[in-house]
């Protein structure tokens, strides 16, 4: 086997990161989360406010009684 004196792998040390892309993609992420956070709570909160409210049985209305048919034995 010859070797040329060549590397077998390229020397990653000079690779570096772009700080500011990360950064400014994670502070967008976070912002959409945040906020669809905050909707999902009020969403649901406004939800169970309206669904407790139709819940509620109105004055003056009753459910109507059924008959128990007789027993024979």
């Amino acid at each position: 086997m010859a070797t040329t004196g060549a590397p077998m792998f390229v020397d990653q040390s000079d690779f570096d990161y772009d700080y500011e892309t990360l950064r400014t993609t994670g502070v967008i992420l976070a912002v959409v989360m945040f906020v669809s956070g905050i909707l999902i709570a009020l969403s649901k909160k406004f939800k169970c406010a309206k669904s407790s409210s139709n819940s509620s049985p109105v004055e003056g209305s009753q459910l109507p009684k059924t008959e128990v048919p007789p027993q024979t034995v």
